[in-house]
């Protein structure tokens, strides 16, 4: 049960970084990821080489990475299509692979050292499983002009005088070109 408790909790922290996906604007970059996945079900977790991905979409003011959603989805379809459904997925990411290789080693040791070797833990080389690029649509940032002010012209109906022919004058019948 504390085992169930655990991967939930794991889930939960990792997962939370979802809800601060903003996609307001972003920029492609490199990043270094790797996956991580678990199962209430069982006490089995599945940890993912780190793999560099070139074109990666990341948030312009957090460095965030966006899709992070899509990059799990993969993972998960992996595991579905093994026959391991109902299985929780998340990724995780580094500017470099240094910063990778820090949280991976930090999550690899709540699985193995911190848990006593209460869990089955399973490594996926890149062999098994690749995650590719997930393309945002979202157009890279670029400097923003602005627009510039048209002078807007008065119509006819905005000039004073102008709702009768003849340049403002009364109109008697006799304008020019009216014989």
């Amino acid at each position: 049960m504390k085992k169930n408790i655990k991967i939930a909790i794991a889930a939960l922290i990792l997962c939370s970084g979802l809800a601060l996906q903003v996609t307001a604007k972003g920029k492609v970059s490199p990043r270094y990821l790797f996956g991580f996945s678990a199962s209430f079900a069982d006490s089995t977790v599945y940890f993912t080489d780190i793999q560099m991905l070139d074109s990666t979409w990341v948030d312009s003011k957090t460095k965030f990475l966006l899709g992070r959603d899509e990059y799990a989805l993969q993972l998960k379809g992996y595991f579905n299509s093994n026959n391991m459904p109902n299985r929780t997925c998340v990724v995780l990411f580094g500017k470099n692979q240094k910063t990778a290789e820090k949280k991976l080693k930090k999550l690899k040791e709540t699985y193995t050292v911190k848990a006593k070797g209460g869990y089955d833990v399973h490594y996926l080389t890149k062999d098994d499983f690749q995650f590719k690029s997930v393309y945002m649509g979202i157009e890279e940032e670029q400097p923003v002009e602005k627009p510039k002010k048209v002078k807007k012209e008065k119509s006819d109906k905005d000039r004073p005088g102008k709702d009768r022919p003849g340049k403002g004058k009364p109109h008697n019948g006799h304008g020019p070109g009216m014989h």
